[in-house]
Parts: structure tokens; C-alpha cells; sequence
């Protein structure tokens, strides 16, 4: 497919879909949709939005990603990752678009110690991987869809782990990251190129998006913070375990992208040189105290 789309991007106004709307945009009619244009809770909002757009292509990157704010309110979790999913699934079909749907690599146990591919068993620990997994059956349910699983996002338009940790260190305070959580970092810009080739050549189904290597949580900080020439002390290293979040992290999420290769995909670079993009970005904008 190389003519021109449409494409519909949910959840706008965070992380991703702002990335996603600025990089696809300079090659496709991008539009996006945030919680002021439509409720996706509200089956007649999101589709009346997603009509006026008539859309080749919806990507759903609307939902709640806390696995913290999931925990502590299923409940909420369910309505917006589930339910929401299924009335955008359904307004893109009202529409004749198809529909990538962004979930996570919370959809494992980290339980394999070796890199996920996209056929490998689900078997989430937590809430949020729940929902995310019950999203993707419902799209996965339907011909002519696409699910994309990130980790570990780091992008320019918006706050994010990575820009976390790079004020604190300028600001001379500390950022508590896990040590002892292996994942594969995911730049947005990156990702967003690998998401359209494969919409671009209409091969639906499963994809895993992440830059290649692994890394922890504290790696991949700390690596952020030397590249920008602040102090790395900032970073200080925290096992899972003593963390105490509500939501549940998954160990060990590194994510393998055999699927982009067997459809002639290139392989994500590496996260470092990805970050050390990022960081020359970014890094201007939290100035040493």
C-alpha cells in the first residue's frame, strides 16, 4: 500500500500517540483523537469522531498504561482497556478502516528469561496486562487487524522515564529505578517507522516494536543521564521486590521482533544509539542546576 492514508491515532495527548501523529504525519494524513475529541467508554462518541475522519487505518493508543492505576482500580482497567478497545474496534470497522492496537509487553510473566517472540504464550501478572491481553483477543478476533507491543517508551513529545531521570540528575536529586527489571527500550520515533511499514504493506496480525538489545530499567537511566554529561549517582538502582508498587512488573520482558524480519522488516537499531538521539534532543531542556 503506498498511496496516501488516512490514519486516526487515539490517545493523542500521550506518549505515543503525539509521537506517533507528528512522525507519521510527514508521510501520511495523520489525525488525532484525544479524550476531548471522544470518550472511547462511549461506543457512539468514538464512532461519530472516528466517522467524520473516515479513516484507512485507526491506531488505538488510548488506555490507561499505569499498572498501578489498573491494581488499584480494575474496575476502571477494564472499562477503558477492554471495553474501550472493543467500541473503537467497532467504529473502525463502522468506518471500513482496519485497526492497530498498541498493548505491551506486560502480556508476559517473564518467567522464559530469554527473549519474547510474538508467538510465545501470554500469561500476565498483573491487571494491566490483563486487559491489555483481553484488547488484543477482541482485535485479534477480527480479520484485518494489527497488534503492536512496545517496552519501555522514551520519546520527545512528552515527559517519560527516561526525561524523568534526566531532570532529577539536573535538578541534583535522585530518580529510584528497578535494577532488576530486564526489558527492551522502545523509542518512539523508531517505532513509529516500523508500525507504518508494516501497515503500509497491509501484513496484519502480532508485531513486537523495540529497539534491539536489552537493558534494565537503571541501564537505561543511567546510560541517559552520561550521555547528557550529568552525574549518573542521581540513578540509584532499587530491586523490584523493594519497590512496593501496586501493579506488578513483569521481570523479564525483552522483546524479540522476529515477526518484522519475516516480513523484510529491518531491525530496530540498537537502544543506545537510539537514546543518544534522544538524549541530544532532549537533554537541553533540564539545564544542570
Amino acid at each position: 500500500m503506498k498511496s496516501r492514508l488516512k490514519i486516526a491515532v487515539t490517545g493523542a495527548g500521550g506518549l505515543l500517540g503525539a509521537g506517533l501523529v507528528r512522525v507519521l504525519g510527514t508521510k501520511h494524513d495523520v489525525f488525532g483523537l484525544t479524550r476531548e475529541h471522544a470518550d472511547i467508554r462511549n461506543l457512539t462518541s468514538i464512532q461519530s469522531a472516528i466517522a467524520q475522519l473516515c479513516p484507512n487505518v485507526v491506531i488505538h493508543c488510548a488506555g490507561i498504561a499505569s499498572p498501578d492505576v489498573c491494581e488499584t482500580d480494575p474496575e476502571l482497567a477494564f472499562a477503558v482497556n477492554v471495553e474501550g478497545t472493543r467500541n473503537v474496534l467497532r467504529a473502525a470497522q463502522a468506518a471500513g478502516a482496519s485497526l492497530a492496537f498498541i498493548s505491551t509487553d506486560a502480556v508476559f510473566d517473564g518467567r522464559k528469561k530469554a527473549p519474547y517472540a510474538e508467538d510465545d504464550p501470554p500469561n500476565p501478572l498483573s491487571v494491566y496486562g490483563r486487559t491489555k491481553l483481553e484488547g488484543e483477543l477482541i482485535v485479534l478476533a477480527n480479520a484485518g487487524n494489527y497488534v503492536f507491543r512496545v517496552c519501555v517508551l522514551f520519546g520527545r513529545d512528552k515527559i517519560d522515564f527516561v526525561s524523568k531521570g534526566l531532570r532529577a540528575a539536573a535538578q541534583r536529586e535522585n530518580y529510584v529505578v528497578a535494577s532488576d527489571q530486564y526489558g527492551s527500550a522502545t523509542y518512539i520515533d523508531d517505532s513509529a517507522l516500523a508500525m507504518l511499514h508494516v501497515i503500509e504493506k497491509q501484513a496484519f496480525g502480532v508485531y513486537h516494536v523495540a529497539n534491539s538489545g536489552e537493558c534494565t530499567r537503571e541501564e537505561l537511566a543511567r546510560t541517559a543521564v552520561e550521555m547528557a554529561g550529568l552525574n549518573p549517582k542521581a540513578i540509584v538502582g532499587c530491586p523490584l521486590s523493594d519497590m512496593k508498587r501496586p501493579g506488578p512488573r513483569v521481570p523479564y520482558s525483552v522483546l524479540s521482533t522476529k515477526a518484522l524480519a519475516g516480513i523484510g522488516a529491518a531491525s530496530l537499531r540498537s537502544w543506545q544509539e537510539a537514546l543518544l538521539e534522544y538524549v541530544a534532543l532532549v537533554a537541553p531542556r533540564f539545564p544542570s542546576k
